[in-house]
C-alpha cells in the first residue's frame, strides 16, 4: 500500500510538472482602465482533445487573498488542471488599490466596492478567455477564492447563479454562502484566532446538510492555504479538493481530510 501511495503521488507530480501547460496573460480592461495579470494552467493532453472537438474543458476562476500573488495558488491549478479544467489564476488586488478597510455596521463590512471589482474582473476575464480558448464550457463555471478571493467568489455566484455551479472557498470570512441553490459548495476553516469569520457567513448544520454544502473544519493557520504554506497542509487540501471534483482524471493524492 505504501509503494502505491509513493507510486500514484509520483504520476501526480509528473503530470504538474510536464502534463500542465503555464501561459502568463497580461490583460487590460480599457474600460476600467485596470490591468489584470492571470496565470492561465491547463493540461495539454485535454486541451488538444478540446481543440479537436472531443469535449469542452471546464473552465475555473482562482481569486487571490489579499497581498497574496495570482501565481501563490498553483497547488490549487495544479489539481484543477489534472481535472481537466482550464484554470484562470487572476491577479484580484493592485497595488495602487486603497488598502482593505473594515467598517463594522455596513453590508460585508464596507467592503461591497472591492467584492464588486473581483466580480468584474472575473466577467472581463471570462470574455477574454472565450477569444483565447472558444473549446471550454463557459455555462458552468468553478470558482476558486482563498480569503478576501474567497469572499469574491461568493459575492459572485451570488449574482450569477446561471454561470457558477462550483464554489471553492479557503477561509472567506464576509460574504455568506449562498444557499437554496443548486450551487456546489466546499469550504476549507482555519483555526486561526487571528481571523474570525462575520456572523451569519457560514450555514447552519442543517442549512449545510440541506443543501449539500461541505464545510472542512481544519487545524491549519489562515495564511497557510497558499503555496507560502507547509507542505502536509497543502497536500491535505489537495487530496480533499481532488476528491470533491470528483473521477475526470485518475487520483493520484494522499487521503482526503475527514468532513465535519
Amino acid at each position: 500500500m505504501a509503494c502505491l501511495s509513493a507510486l500514484t503521488l509520483v504520476v501526480y507530480l509528473v503530470i504538474s510538472e510536464w502534463g500542465i501547460r503555464h501561459e502568463t496573460l497580461n490583460l487590460y480592461d480599457a474600460a476600467r482602465q485596470r490591468p489584470i495579470a492571470v496565470d492561465l494552467a491547463v493540461r495539454r493532453d485535454y486541451e488538444i482533445e478540446a481543440n479537436a472537438g472531443y469535449w469542452k474543458l471546464p473552465p475555473a476562476i482562482i481569486s487571490n487573498g489579499n497581498t497574496v500573488k495570482n501565481t501563490e495558488y498553483s497547488f490549487l491549478a495544479n489539481v484543477l488542471a489534472a481535472r481537466g479544467y482550464l484554470v484562470a489564476s487572476i491577479q484580484q488586488d493592485l497595488r495602487t488599490d486603497p488598502p482593505l478597510m473594515t467598517k463594522v455596521g455596513l453590508p460585508y463590512v464596507g467592503r461591497r466596492e472591492v467584492y464588486e471589482r473581483g466580480e468584474a474582473n472575473i466577467l472581463f476575464v471570462l470574455n477574454q478567455l472565450k477569444k483565447l480558448q472558444p473549446n471550454a464550457e463557459y455555462r458552468h463555471l468553478t470558482l476558486v477564492g482563498h480569503s478576501n478571493g474567497g469572499d469574491v467568489s461568493m459575492f459572485c455566484a451570488k449574482h450569477h447563479p446561471e454561470l457558477v455551479s462550483k464554489v471553492i472557498t479557503l477561509d472567506n470570512l464576509r460574504v455568506p454562502f449562498v444557499l437554496r441553490t443548486k450551487l456546489q459548495i466546499l469550504s476549507f476553516r482555519s483555526k486561526d484566532p487571528n481571523f474570525k469569520t462575520d456572523p451569519d457567513v457560514l450555514p447552519t448544520a442543517q442549512q449545510a446538510k440541506a443543501d449539500g454544502i461541505e464545510i472542512i473544519r481544519t487545524k491549519f493557520q489562515h495564511t497557510d492555504m497558499s503555496d507560502r504554506g507547509p507542505d502536509p497542509v497543502k497536500k491535505q487540501i489537495q487530496a480533499t479538493l481532488d476528491r470533491f471534483l470528483g473521477e475526470r482524471a485518475a487520483s493520484a493524492l494522499t487521503p482526503a481530510i475527514p468532513t465535519s
